[in-house]
């Protein structure tokens, strides 16, 4: 009766001892995730680079050099369009005083916005904003992994900045990096 005790007792040990440890290790992956910019391509092969939800760096004195940076898991590689999304009150001039530089590893990528598309209702803006999506170019990525991309443009204008914000009548949104298809 006391082995079955014994062995019982050190049963409970291990699976408290396990379960402790296993929700630690979640609670830490997810503050760590939680912190930390990641994006995962998606299953069709896109990726979706939101400025909100990048790491946003601001210079109120240089405002060309504010800079979005995200941390992107790439699985499929390739040769991806890019393409930038604006908010703006205006459909015939961005007004993007510098080009917009896109740095993924080795690969850099600098064009001056122009309107390609116009989206009258999405849900991506507010009225009296539209959506405008301008062509960048395109890029190729050699290898599957983890890659810093940095995105700076003098249109990346932090949400915390309301009084910039009110005045500026455009505003970047997203980059979305598309596979090319053959």
């Amino acid at each position: 009766m006391r082995r079955i005790y014994s062995v019982l007792m050190l049963l409970i040990g291990i699976l408290i001892l396990y379960s402790c440890g296993n929700n630690t290790n979640t609670i830490k992956n997810q503050s760590v995730q939680a912190s930390v910019n990641n994006v995962e391509q998606q299953a069709d092969g896109s990726i979706k680079l939101y400025v909100h939800k990048a790491e946003c760096y601001s210079d109120k004195i240089n405002p060309s050099s504010n800079t979005a940076e995200w941390n992107v898991f790439v699985s499929k590689s390739g040769r991806f369009n890019v393409w930038l999304s604006s908010a703006t009150i205006d459909t015939t001039n961005l007004e993007y005083k510098n080009k917009v530089m896109l740095s993924v590893l080795d690969n850099r990528l600098e064009a001056q916005p122009a309107i390609d598309k116009v989206i009258i209702n999405s849900s991506d803006v507010d009225y009296p904003y539209f959506r405008a999506d301008s062509f960048m170019g395109s890029l190729y990525i050699q290898d599957t992994g983890l890659y810093a991309v940095q995105l700076i443009s003098d249109k990346i204008i932090p949400e915390n900045n309301t009084d910039a914000s009110a005045n500026e009548k455009t505003r970047l949104l997203s980059v979305f990096l598309t596979p090319e298809l053959r």
